[in-house]
């Protein structure tokens, strides 16, 4: 590996050709800087064809350590899941056998394979939204806990489970919390922020998952005939506010006292996924793009967006309003330091670590995108360039959006160009464009700007990539070959594809 000054200039020379406006500069991983300025970048996707994903599984050792350990010093047990959902990789699979780390599988391809690789039961959840009978024998026959979402798929279970005449491990899973809003984090003697101050009007949280925790306790009796056992409770919240994280072990705490009254015996309690990251480190840079987008929409500047796209926004009579519709590519606290934020929460006069450890409660999670921080990268190869008929240049991608894309409007961080052709005419600035007919089909939605040009077999690289954005979308129309996964190590002395481009299931 390279020295730290060798790193930073390699970093600068990487970042030169290719930046927005206002630039949004990704962050970095040693092991990134060093593969893209070696000859690996261009034999690769020679060897294996663009779009390439380029995975280096090291860092999620350090992510799942940064979690643990904030949990470890407030005495908590715990146990961290890798939702395996934000990348189909098995190298991720092995690693996180590697760091004593479960698995959260979402189908049973994802869970045998787990199984294939090794991963012990007790060491998988399977929270599948849509469980098939196979999906449910697999689970019952290895003894994988089942995360139980509604009565029709408990009834699945228990005809299964009757039908085999063995009993499932199960989590209750539950939904629709009471949470105030909005929290008010006033400080206490001991100095904690406190999550329960003042008369303040409780609202329900949305989603479309689990039992409801205020309506449905009356399902606590009925579980105790059948033929289950009720390891622990479950629960899953959309974004990253870490008041609602609160709200939510609070009342699953509830539901663990009555499950116990009932004769259950629960022992852990999984808060699921979503700890926020974030792609770059500078925090102006993420306000700057905001500010000169709303000027933008309102006029005042030439476009950052394609045909001055709103990413959510919108202007009407000079005012900017609607939401931005991307994800939050810098935020703060993220990880490790959300999680500390979590269990120092007072509630009632204790904090939340020790209500959890006064109830003999293990704290589990199922983080995905965080865990995967810094773990890989996508590298495409320029087909094209051309005019459009606003005389926009457009440059052309061998890929497709959904290979760089999640549920949100765009990829809003700067790629890295990597050179490696000359040409007189090249465009200065333009917009990436991908393989699909459509008129959408664009891969990142901001205009860039190219200082040295950009020529037909030129490299395009999406840092980070490694959570969600490479395999959450992706899709093989128009018959396109899905895109292969190389695994370098942080020296970059192995690079081999993932098992999962060797499989046939």
């Amino acid at each position: 590996m390279s020295d730290p000054v060798s790193l930073m200039t390699g970093e600068t020379t990487l970042r030169k050709n290719c930046a927005g406006d206002p630039a949004l500069s990704a962050r970095l991983e040693p092991w990134m800087c060093e593969f893209l300025t070696s000859e690996h970048v261009a034999q690769s996707v020679t060897k294996h064809d663009s779009p390439l994903n380029v995975i280096c599984p090291s860092p999620m050792s350090r992510n799942i350590a940064e979690i643990q350990s904030q949990v470890e010093a407030r005495g908590v047990a715990s146990k961290i899941f890798f939702a395996r959902k934000a990348n189909k990789c098995l190298s991720f699979v092995d690693e996180a056998i590697r760091c004593d780390a479960g698995l959260d599988t979402a189908s049973e391809n994802e869970l045998r394979q787990c199984l294939q690789r090794g991963v012990c039961p007790d060491d998988i959840i399977c929270t599948a939204a849509v469980k098939s009978d196979d999906l449910i024998d697999c689970c019952i026959a290895n003894q994988v806990c089942i995360a139980i979402d509604n009565r029709d798929e408990l009834d699945a279970v228990v005809a299964r489970c009757r039908a085999v005449g063995k009993r499932a491990p199960i989590a209750l899973r539950l939904g629709g919390f009471l949470h105030d809003e909005p929290l008010r984090q006033l400080p206490t003697d001991s100095g904690h922020p406190s999550h329960a101050v003042g008369p303040r009007q409780a609202t329900k949280l949305p989603t479309r998952f689990g039992f409801d925790a205020v309506t449905d306790n009356g399902i606590i009796k009925q579980l105790c005939d059948l033929p289950i056992k009720v390891r622990g409770v479950h629960f899953h919240l959309d974004g990253y506010d870490a008041g609602q994280r609160v709200s939510g072990i609070t009342q699953s705490l509830r539901w663990i006292d009555l499950l116990r009254s009932a004769g259950h015996h629960p022992s852990f309690m999984d808060i699921g996924g979503g700890f926020p990251i974030s792609y770059l480190d500078d925090g102006d840079q993420w306000e700057t793009f905001w500010h000169q987008q709303e000027r933008a929409l309102l006029g005042r500047r030439d476009p950052v967006t394609y045909r001055n796209h709103g990413l959510g926004l919108f202007e009407h009579q000079g005012h900017i309003l609607g939401r931005r519709d991307s994800y939050p590519y810098h935020q703060s606290p993220v990880r490790g330091d959300w999680m500390a934020n979590i269990l120092d929460s007072v509630v009632e006069g204790n904090t939340i670590a020790e209500r959890l450890r006064e109830a003999r409660i293990e704290l589990r999670c199922e983080p995905g995108r965080s865990l995967l921080d810094g773990c890989g990268m996508t590298i495409s190869r320029v087909e094209f360039r051309k005019q459009n008929a606003d005389g926009d240049w457009l440059i052309g991608l061998s890929m497709n959006r959904t290979q760089c894309r999640t549920s949100s409007a765009d990829f809003l961080v700067d790629p890295i160009l990597i050179r490696t052709n000359r040409s007189a005419d090249d465009p200065k600035s333009g917009f990436l464009v991908g393989a699909y007919c459509t008129e959408s089909e664009l891969i990142s939605l901001r205009k860039l700007t190219f200082p040295q040009g950009v020529a037909r077999g030129d490299l395009v690289v999406f840092p980070n990539t490694a959570g969600y954005l490479m395999h959450f979308l992706e899709s093989r129309s128009h018959q396109f070959p899905l895109a292969k996964n190389l695994v370098v190590s942080e020296t970059l002395s192995v690079t081999e594809l993932d098992a999962i481009d060797r499989r046939v299931d």
